[in-house]
């Protein structure tokens, strides 16, 4: 029987078309043009790419202490929308004034702030799949989210290289070609997120009351307790930090990775555009797979399939071979997120979501952080990037082991 979208279900995908438009866009031109900025004002190359990564940091701690308070805030009856909605908001306005600036610095500013709102929209959006659709379905829904995601954003994002690499053709100054950049963006994003704003209702919460901060502190407080004790929930978290960390930073790390070979850059930019591309249909493979499959052996092999790849990338030395890296991780990239996604949306009491997805979100940002660092650590101290790289396969290893730890207290508990 084919499986059929609801109309909710839909506009819920939507937002992931949306957003990832913002996500490619941050990962391929963003850096160029702040690059381009830096250099306009005389700064050396090492202290603005220091500038970036501690931009990128700071993000991150912003939206690792905000997301578990903000989500546990969102449980509350009607205030996940309304925060959902504040966060959409900000990051579409700061994505549009991202073009605004010649100032290096204060183009930081604002890409701290763009970035910093369109992480905490996730954890509002993630924790809406609970109420979109129904347990049974969450596996295939969520995959769609991730494969439309990744086709929807090319189209923005094909349209916006477009005009950037043909700005002088075009008689378009570089600021003028991206501001024209960030607003296609900024409406792409927009424009997906209005069917979810007008049809989304919170089904699961707790009831507002009196004190709705105070109270909101009080759950979150109670369900790191309840965390601890609930070891299927704490195993699996621990699981997510490692695996996700391998693939968030082959993700952020991949180009920077193929530069440090020697490899060409336009060819990398095509290689990421190709990930995309892979990883539309292979989201929805694994989707249908969880129909007959458990969700929790996919993730397993989606671990295996990662570790290989690790693995693989300790002997890439030619452009040839970034590309069959690239086809790889497409394979496995969007499978992964979607069904840790559903997993723990399944094993997490529903009228907490919020918080708990929350939770999940300083998981994944703090794999970030180790990631990027436990490969830069083992580069410096070998003199070699593809050593680097290989560190990631342990971080696989560990993940795979405390994954099937959660799955087998997950199985006995049910």
């Amino acid at each position: 029987m084919k499986f059929k979208l609801t109309a909710l279900e839909k506009h819920w995908i939507l937002y992931d078309v949306g957003n990832s438009a913002f996500v490619l866009l941050i990962a391929t031109i963003l850096p160029i043009y702040f690059n381009y900025l830096a250099d306009m004002e005389k700064i050396e190359p090492s202290v603005y790419l220091a500038y970036w990564g501690y931009a990128i940091s700071v993000s991150t701690l912003i939206v690792a202490v905000l997301g578990p308070t903000l989500g546990a805030i969102a449980d509350t009856k009607n205030f996940k929308k309304r925060l959902y909605s504040a966060a959409l908001v900000i990051g579409v306005v700061s994505c549009v004034l991202l073009g605004t600036t010649s100032s290096w610095m204060i183009f930081l500013i604002i890409f701290v702030i763009a970035k910093t709102a369109f992480s905490t929209s996730l954890v509002f959006y993630d924790s809406m799949l609970t109420d979109v659709t129904t347990e049974d379905r969450m596996d295939s829904v969520s995959s769609h989210g991730y494969a439309w995601g990744y086709i929807g954003s090319c189209i923005p994002f094909v349209i916006c290289l477009v005009i950037v690499l043909n700005a002088e053709k075009l008689h378009l100054s570089m600021k003028t070609a991206m501001l024209i950049a960030f607003i296609i963006t900024a409406v792409w994003w927009l424009a997906a997120s209005v069917p979810l704003l007008k049809s989304y209702r919170q089904v699961y919460y707790a009831d507002a009351g009196t004190h709705v901060v105070k109270r909101s502190f009080s759950r979150l407080a109670g369900s790191l307790k309840e965390i601890y004790h609930e070891k299927k929930i704490f195993f699996f978290l621990l699981a997510f930090f490692f695996y996700i960390d391998g693939v968030y930073t082959i993700i952020d790390m991949a180009t920077a990775y193929g530069t440090s070979l020697g490899l060409d850059s336009t060819g990398l930019l095509l290689a990421l555009l190709l990930t995309q591309i892979v990883a539309f249909p292979c989201a929805l493979i694994f989707g249908m797979l969880s129909k007959t499959i458990s969700s929790a052996l996919l993730i397993r092999i989606c671990i295996g399939a990662y570790l290989c790849i690790a693995l693989y990338a300790v002997g890439l030395d030619s452009q040839a071979d970034f590309w069959v890296l690239a086809v790889l991780v497409g394979m496995f990239q969007g499978a992964i997120q979607a069904l840790s996604r559903s997993y723990f949306a399944r094993i997490i009491p529903a009228d907490k979501s919020g918080e708990y997805f929350g939770l999940l979100d300083i998981c994944g940002k703090g794999a970030s952080f180790f990631g990027t660092f436990l490969v830069s650590l083992i580069s410096q101290i070998t003199g070699s990037p593809s050593a680097g790289v290989g560190s990631l396969a342990v971080m696989f290893l560990i993940g795979f082991l405390l994954f099937g730890k959660a799955e087998t207290i997950n199985t006995m508990s049910s």
